[in-house]
């Protein structure tokens, strides 16, 4: 193996799929901004969830929101599925794998509330299916994406699809994509100066 061929090679990716990224999602993310602003401002909650690393990025945001950002402010009503062990080993064992967050979606969200699915491929049941229940509500519903955005094209409204085949590329631009989320929110309620 070539280190420093792969190594490079690694960045170069990261950059080109960066820079698709910027100019593929100015508005879908704009729309996703101004969806979860005026879900806060209507006394709803952000509600985040995904499978494997897009777990761990749903655990990040919603804590990014409902602790802080980059400095003290007011608390931003924001949750993950993907931390209550009970709930997730009993939906799973009970109900399926596939029901894990709609059936959490069923129990906590209300239709003030906007949610918001991660999945690279954009063909995770149990993604596709909290959307669906959360729209069910009347809440709104939002998703991350890559490839060619799945069975979340025509669900999630807004629906950011990173342009890239590559999941770990696709990951990374979530997480850039989320930490600009949680930045603009909190500038845009005017939490921050």
């Amino acid at each position: 193996m070539d280190l420093a061929s792969f190594y490079a090679a690694e960045f170069a990716e990261h950059a080109d799929v960066t820079s698709a990224t910027r100019d593929a999602l100015a508005k879908p993310f704009a729309a996703l901004v101004e969806a979860c602003c005026a879900s806060v401002q209507a006394g709803g909650k952000l509600i985040f969830f995904g499978n494997g690393g897009s777990a761990a990025d749903a655990q990040h945001l919603a804590t990014e929101l409902s602790v802080r950002y980059i400095t003290d402010r007011k608390a931003i009503p924001a949750l993950a599925l993907t931390t209550d062990s009970s709930a997730l080993t009993a939906i799973g064992n009970d109900l399926g794998f596939e029901h894990l967050f709609a059936r959490q979606i069923e129990a906590l969200c209300r239709k003030e509330d906007m949610v918001i699915g991660i999945s690279t491929s954009g063909r995770s049941a149990n993604v596709i299916k909290g959307l669906q229940a959360a729209k069910a509500i009347g809440a709104g519903a939002a998703a991350l994406s890559g490839k060619d955005g799945g069975d979340l094209v025509g669900l999630a409204d807004p629906l950011l699809i990173v342009p890239s085949s590559t999941t770990a590329r696709i990951q990374e631009m979530h997480i850039t994509l989320g930490q600009m989320l949680c930045g603009a929110i909190e500038q845009k309620l005017g939490l921050v100066g």
